[in-house]
């Protein structure tokens, strides 16, 4: 599942909570909702990843050019996105050699 997906759905989930604020006459608390949602969502994603996925990275080094850059742009601390654009960059590579 793509980034855009992910981003398309939850806009049109936070639409929906919207509408359901409105009827239910709780506006506010569901915008509040929405935004603690939003910006733990955010969080995380701009979390560093665990060490393991360092060595994960390492193995992935030296294989293709692409994805070379994309780790270099990313170090030294890397975060859970970065990590899943370069994995995504790399299953890619990987399956054009096949």
């Amino acid at each position: 599942m793509s980034l855009t997906i992910v981003l398309l759905f939850a806009v049109v989930l936070s639409i929906v909570f919207h509408f359901i604020g409105v009827y239910a006459g709780a506006k506010k608390t569901v915008w509040i909702m929405l935004l603690i949602l939003w910006a733990a969502s955010i969080n995380i994603a701009m979390n560093e990843v665990k060490p393991k996925a360092y060595d994960d990275i390492k193995q992935m080094q030296g294989k293709y050019e692409d994805v070379d850059v994309l780790i270099k742009e990313s170090l030294p601390k890397i975060s859970l996105y970065e990590m899943l654009v370069i994995k995504k960059a790399f299953n890619k590579d990987e399956k054009s050699l096949h």
